[in-house]
């Protein structure tokens, strides 16, 4: 299973709708964003990746007061063994009316033997 479909599954468990990439219909109320960011291969003496560590950033939007829901997103994702490497408040959009909210998360995954 790759990190992204484990985050939306996650994430969906809160109650929020969820898109990779952008929101592609009209935004609710409250709904996170994924985002890849990085993919990456640690190596052994023997220069062969055993392990990949993948990552990507939660942004939670919300027009209300994001806080319970940042609270429940962040124990589903420790409760679900994930690391979090980031958190922190992005800003309010006044555009939009939306607080923006981001979590980095991390896992690391066993490669396949090639």
């Amino acid at each position: 299973m790759s990190l992204l479909s484990e985050i939306k599954s996650v994430v969906e468990s809160c109650g929020l709708s969820v898109e990779t990439g952008v929101f592609s219909d009209a935004p609710p109320k409250q709904y996170a964003v994924i985002t890849p960011l990085a993919d990456t291969f640690e190596l052994d003496a023997d220069d062969l990746p055993n392990y990949e560590t993948q990552e990507v950033r939660i942004s939670l939007f919300s027009k209300e007061n994001y806080t319970r829901l940042k609270n429940e997103l962040v124990r589903s994702l420790l409760r679900s063994e994930f690391t979090i490497t980031d958190r922190r408040y992005v800003g309010h959009e006044n555009d939009t009316g939306y607080h923006h909210y981001a979590i980095d998360v991390a896992k690391i995954y066993e490669t396949e033997v090639i």
